[in-house]
């Protein structure tokens, strides 16, 4: 638990190792391929794509939830990190993760993938002239051993689908200045806001691939809060002590539900491309409410919304996250991927010489009057195998959850809870 606890958030990293020993040397890791930026894509299979991941973000979630403490994450990155991944699974490895993080066939995933992503970044329509548009950054890059030999099928898969550039590297003498370089690399693409994602011994001598993902958003609400109505207020905690938070106030035209046992409201952002909902548990119901959120709570919760006047009140806040997933998703039903006895990802190297030792991820959110910025970056480190209604008051001064979604395609960008706003 407190690996699970000192690890943790925002981006996405698949970090790889290989023996020097598990392929032959002499042919850098390197592709030539460009990335697609046009795929052919059904609209159907973009829908299939954005459930399967939706499924896997509350279901990753119901697998976190049991943690103290306020909890952010992107399973988006999450899913990306592991979908270059999965690129090179094979066999029982393959279909454990397929079901696990409810991927499509690989012919299906990657392309679609690729455009998710393209979509992500181009659904960024214009704010008003005194907003700051809608920020949405997702970005791909690759570490490899330069003297170590994958398979060219893997490297053209993850360049065309995920534009993952290779940077060749020196791992076997010189892993520590490369860490560093990974690290300052994510830090660069999330506005500061994910530092030192790998921590020192994470990769070494053995290291022969590091795929990395980073996703940094930042977004004005549409209505904002005046910071004049923004009031320091009692926020109940979950064992019924009472804090002092900053507390901002609106009355807003919103998206509102209220079902069995909570109520629910949705907070667009600048361009009405995105938006955040925030699910909060009557008074003594939080972990009832928890334990029941899945996908069809969620459809639920926004097929029940309807435009109405809310006084809102909501607390600012701030924090980050993160974690270790290597039991997590073991746990979730893909063991043989963590196996060194059983994991395949021959699609990589052509040998079964690789399994995933852990997955990282760290994640951060921030929400004020203006808007919300949050980032996140996610690490697969990968070792040889030898080794309209009434008028609706709603003050969220208890414990609460909060999604952020991409409303065009909606995909669930972050999830997240707030237990304690300080």
């Amino acid at each position: 638990m407190k690996n699970i606890q000192q690890l943790l958030l925002s981006l996405v990293i698949a970090s790889m190792l290989l023996a020097s020993c598990g392929g032959a040397a002499g042919q850098a890791a390197q592709s030539d391929v460009k990335r697609e930026r046009n795929p052919n894509v059904q609209q159907s299979g973009l829908q299939t794509l954005v459930d399967g991941n939706n499924s896997f973000a509350l279901d990753i979630y119901q697998s976190l939830h049991s943690q103290d403490g306020n909890l952010i994450l992107s399973p988006f990155s999450i899913s990306l990190a592991l979908a270059m991944t999965y690129a090179g699974a094979r066999g029982e490895t393959e279909s454990q993760m397929a079901q696990t993080l409810r991927f499509p066939p690989q012919n299906d995933l990657h392309p679609a993938f690729n455009a998710l992503d393209l979509s992500l970044e181009n659904s960024k329509a214009g704010a008003d002239k005194d907003q700051e548009p809608l920020r949405l950054n997702i970005a791909n890059a690759v570490w490899a051993e330069q003297t170590f030999t994958f398979l060219q099928e893997f490297l053209d898969t993850i360049a065309l689908n995920y534009g993952a550039g290779v940077h060749l590297s020196d791992f076997i003498n010189n892993a520590e200045p490369t860490r560093r370089e990974i690290n300052n690399w994510v830090s660069d693409q999330t506005e500061k806001k994910i530092k030192d994602l790998l921590p020192e011994n994470s990769i070494n001598s053995d290291t022969r691939l590091v795929l990395v993902n980073a996703i940094y958003f930042k977004a004005d609400w549409l209505d904002q809060f005046d910071a004049n109505n923004t009031r320091d207020a009692p926020f109940t905690l979950l064992n019924g002590t009472q804090v002092n938070v900053p507390m901002m106030g609106q009355n807003m035209f919103i998206p509102y539900f209220s079902g069995n046992g909570y109520q629910a409201v949705e907070l667009p952002y600048a361009g009405n491309t995105a938006a955040m909902d925030i699910i909060v548990p009557d008074e003594g119901r939080f972990a009832e409410i928890e334990s029941a959120l899945t996908m069809n709570l969620f459809s639920e919760i926004l097929a029940g919304m309807n435009q109405t006047s809310v006084i809102l009140r909501l607390p600012k806040f701030e924090f980050e996250s993160s974690f270790s997933l290597a039991d997590t998703l073991p746990n979730m039903g893909m063991p043989a991927a963590f196996d060194r006895n059983t994991a395949d990802f021959s699609g990589m190297t052509g040998d079964k010489d690789l399994f995933i030792s852990d997955v990282v991820h760290k994640a951060f959110v921030a929400v004020d009057e203006e808007g919300t910025e949050a980032a996140a970056a996610t690490a697969v480190i990968m070792e040889a195998t030898g080794a309209l209604m009434s008028d609706v008051t709603l003050v969220i001064d208890r414990p609460f959850i909060f999604l952020i979604r991409d409303l065009q395609s909606g995909q669930i960008l972050f999830i997240g809870r707030v237990l304690n706003p300080q």
